[in-house]
Order: structure tokens, then sequence, then C-alpha cells
């Protein structure tokens, strides 16, 4: 049962444009003799491969996968940070570890390898040129602009993103109108463009972010299934001991939480940043768990999820550690790796042993890069504070160029880290409304994006103090989170609420023309900020235009340029 009065459950209210009739995919509610109100509750969407919606998906991300490949090559040269992660790539995929083939020795990096492994990937597979070193290489599968090798991978995981963001929009606001609303604001944004054309890490913290926090939300939709499952077979929940839960058997393992684990280790292993959201991925585990039993009837529902799920979450942690060091395997497996055998700790138990001795000296090289990172503090032309990152207070310029032919007497070619102007600046009343209306609703949805979204931010107010040195990509893995905020503000324009115990709140022909309105409210705002994108694309990918074209674009001149 998915419709209006199901989605605005105590559990789960919220905005659901699909009021009045069973929502897209949705589940048959268990039925028997579980009270309604149970059913209601523990209703989930199943992401049935059903055609409707795979296509309209499939539409949203060939957009996102023209803009992000097309011209990949252009600039041409590396920009920006590519100057490193390009070259460190290469030499991961060469050596094993990051090197400097200037000096012909380890080089000293202060960010884990998993995104430049990514970054060497495509490069393998594409080909790597350096002219200063030296250094040409054809590509295993074809040999392309060495540029389209190191930003391919970017690329790839950029589309992907989409990808994975229409599905989890799909699922938690029960639409595949919204969930491709979700994905196509992403696609269109120019500062998500920028990143998946660039071999920057930041665009793989955001997947492996985006990818965990997707799986905590399926593994939230397994346990609902589970329990309701459960009930309608005549489980009593209100009996005491084991035999008031659902049994147990490795069916019924968190595995996406598992997953969720791998994901997230993966993220730690692309940037540390990650482990800003680790409290709070944690958190909504424990928050989910104790709804789905205080909704199935429950005697205990916290004291049963700390028993119940802790030892599942320990295993995620497990899982995230080995995930993290396997991705070091290059640097352990041999010799040549910086501070690999930088000295032996003899006071250190078995620290003269293979193993032992490399963790120890993994742990003293993690010292040693914190330390760099705490005290960042050189100015820096493009660098900016947290509270001007949502208002593109100050974006970072990656490329410039005055060279080449326009048709005007000067020209300009720029790639600008710069979000969608209206997007952006449509989070920050978005994340207003969502704080109103997720507590007015009592919705778990709204919680979660605030969470996540908090995670993100808040961390980088704190170093803000100590006058930390910090750019606006460091808002990378937080963009999608503040998207899905956008798109539930505009599912509530379309849809209102319903009572928490579910029911009418309005006549038929009165709630159809307020999705009517809101529909054409919804897609007006779409529209505009796919108009802004086209604007600003020129900047975003490096076209060369007349000078006044390129400065008419500088719309805050004294903070753009």
């Amino acid at each position: 049962m998915t419709s209006a009065s199901t989605a605005q459950s105590a559990d789960q209210a919220g905005p659901d444009p699909t009021a009045g009739a069973p929502a897209e995919g949705s589940s048959p509610a268990p039925g028997g003799g579980v009270p309604g109100i149970v059913r209601r509750r523990l209703a989930t969407v199943e992401a049935r491969l059903d055609g409707r919606s795979w296509l309209a998906t499939g539409v949203v991300v060939a957009i996102a996968a023209i803009l992000r490949f097309v011209g990949l090559s252009h600039p041409p040269g590396k920009i920006f940070d590519e100057i490193y992660y390009a070259r460190e790539g290469w030499a991961l995929v060469d050596k094993g570890v990051e090197w400097n083939y200037q000096d012909n020795g380890p080089s000293y990096v202060v960010h884990p390898p998993l995104g430049k492994w990514l970054i060497g990937l495509g490069e393998w597979a594409f080909g790597y040129s350096d002219a200063e070193h030296g250094i040409s290489v054809p590509g295993h599968l074809m040999t392309t602009a060495p540029e389209f090798g190191w930003r391919f991978s970017a690329a790839v995981v950029g589309t992907l993103s989409v990808l994975m963001l229409v599905r989890i929009g799909r699922r938690m606001f029960r639409s595949t109108a919204l969930g491709c609303a979700a994905g196509l604001l992403l696609a269109l944004d120019g500062f998500h463009l920028v990143l998946s054309r660039t071999a920057l890490l930041d665009i793989f913290l955001l997947f492996f972010v985006l990818a965990t926090f997707g799986a905590l939300v399926l593994d939230r939709d397994a346990r609902r299934r589970r329990w309701a499952r459960a009930l309608e077979a005549g489980l009593d929940p209100g009996r005491p001991g084991r035999v008031g839960r659902p049994a147990g058997g490795w069916r019924s393992w968190p595995w996406w939480r598992l997953a969720a684990g791998v994901l997230f280790g993966c993220a730690c292993a692309v940037k540390w940043s990650a482990l800003y959201f680790l409290p709070v991925f944690a958190l909504l585990v424990i928050l989910w768990e104790v709804g789905v039993r205080r909704s199935a009837g429950a005697r205990r529902p916290w004291r049963d999820t700390v028993l119940d799920e802790l030892p599942w979450l320990v295993l995620a942690g497990v899982l995230m550690v080995v995930t993290y060091v396997a991705t070091w395997s290059g640097w352990l497996l041999g010799d040549d790796g910086y501070y690999r055998l930088a000295e032996r700790y003899p006071n250190a138990p078995l620290s003269d042993t293979p193993v032992i001795g490399a963790l120890h000296n993994l742990v003293e090289y993690h010292k040693a890069a914190y330390g760099f990172h705490t005290g960042l503090d050189d100015p820096h032309k493009y660098q900016s504070w947290p509270w001007q990152w949502l208002l593109l207070g100050r974006p970072v310029a990656f490329y410039w160029s005055g060279n080449g032919p326009c048709g005007a007497p000067s020209c300009a070619s720029e790639v600008l880290l710069l979000g969608t102007p209206l997007l952006w600046w449509s989070f920050l009343p978005a994340l207003v409304a969502l704080a109103w209306l997720g507590l007015a609703r009592r919705d778990w949805r709204a919680g979660a994006i605030l969470l996540v979204v908090a995670a993100g931010m808040l961390p980088w107010f704190w170093f803000a103090l100590d006058g930390r040195t910090m750019f606006s990509f460091y808002t990378a893995p937080v963009l999608p989170f503040l998207v899905l905020a956008v798109v539930y503000v505009l599912g509530a324009i379309v849809t209102p609420a319903g009572p928490p115990g579910g029911g009418t709140v309005a006549p038929l022909d009165a709630g159809q023309d307020r999705r009517l309105v809101g529909g054409v409210i919804a897609g007006a705002y779409v529209l505009l900020v796919a108009l802004c994108f086209a604007y600003f694309h020129p900047i975003f990918v490096g076209k060369l235009l007349p000078y006044a074209e390129w400065s008419a674009r500088m719309w805050l001149d004294g903070r753009w340029i």
C-alpha cells in the first residue's frame, strides 16, 4: 500500500507526488491480520526493472554522459591540480606507488591512493603522455589524446553518480519524476560537470559517499521488508526475547549495510574528509532500526537495536578498515613507497616482521600526512571560507587562456569551478524549508538529508577558526544531498502532506488542481535551471568566447575573476 496515506504515516511522512494512486514500483501491502497502520509504516518502494522508470532514468543518464564526454580532451594539457593527480595516477600504474620522475624516487603525497588508482585506470586504457619527463605510453584499449585518458574515469564516475541519484531519489520520494528531477539537476550543475571533466579526487569522493548512503537506504528498505514478512507470518513482536524478532539465517544478514562499509572504506581511501560522514551514517542505521522495530510493535526497540545491530555495525567498520588498507596494496607489497622503509622500530612488538613493520610505517606515514593537513594555512588566491561556498562567493579557476580566434579583438577561454547559479542559490532556502517540513511532518527523509549535509559542511566551519586554507570544491560530497533537499521541496509544492495516520486532506478535485499548479512550478524551476546552465556552459568547458561575452557571465565580477 503506497498511496499518499501510506507515505504520510507517522514514520514516513513527506511529499509524495503519487498521492491518491499506487506508487510506481511499490510492493503490495502485507495482508492478513497485520494492522493497517503497521502495514503503512513498514511499506517500502521496490526498485523493479519496470520499463518506464528505467527508460526515464536512461534519458537523464544519457544527457549527463553527453555533457561529460563530448570534448573531454579540451582544454589541452594538465589544468589546475591535474598536474599532480594525473602524474600520480600514472605512477601508480607504472610503479605501484606515487613516483617523482624528476628525482627518480618515491613521491611524498598526503591523500590516499584510490582516487589516483582510478585516474590511472583511464590512463592505462587510453594512454598517458608527459612531455616534461619524456613519458609517452599508448593505451591498452585504444590510444587517444592523453587528456582523455586521465579525465576518463572522472567522467565515468560523474555519470554514474547521476544514475545513482536518480534511483536513490526515486526510492526515497516514491516517484520516478522526482528521482529523474534530482538526477537532471545534478547533471545540469556546472560544479559537478567541471569535476566530472577534470582529473581531481573530489568527484570520486562524491561518488563513494553517495554510494554509501544509497546502500544504507537499500538496507533500510530490506530490513523493513524482513519485518513485514515476519509479521505476515505471525510474529508477535511483543513477546520477550528473540521469539519476538524475525528469524535469523544468512539470508537475513544486512548485506547492504556490509556493502556500505566497503563503499565507505573506498570513500576514505580517496580523501580522509569522508570520515566526517561516519557518525551520521552510523546514527542513521540506528535510528532507522529503532523506527522499524517501534513501527512493528517491539517492546524495547532501543535495547533490541543495540543488542542486534551493534555487531553488524562493528563488522561493517572492520570491512571499512580492511578496504581502506587494501587500497594501499601497492605501497605495502613493495619497498619503493615513500616512508615504506623509512625506519625500523625495535621497541614495537614484531616491528621487524614484513607485515607488522609495513603497517607500522604506514601509521607513521599517516601521522605525517595528518600533520600536513592540520597545518595547511598557506594563502591561495582561490581559497574561500565555508560560509561563501553555497553562495558561490569564490569559485576556483581551473584554466584560463586568451589565445585563439574568436571573431573579436580579445578572447577568453576559461574553466571555472562554478555551480549553476540558480540551482546553488536555491540550496539555502531549500534547507530552511526542508527543516521546517521535516519537523512538521516527522519525515525520515528530511532528517536524513539534513544530517548528511551537516556532516559534510559543519566541520569546515570549525577548521575555519584556525585559518586553514580551504576551497569551494570541499563541498563536492554534499552536493547530491543539497540537490535532494531542493527536490524534496519541489515534491512538497507538487503534493500536500496527509495527516500522520493517513487519510485524505482535501477533495480529489482540489488535490488534482494542487498537483497541476505544483507540477507547473516544479517544471518551470527545472527549465530555468537548464537555461541557466546553458548560459554558463561555455565557462564550464573552456569554450573560446569574445572577451565581452565572457565578462557578461562574471555576475559577481569581484569574486568570480
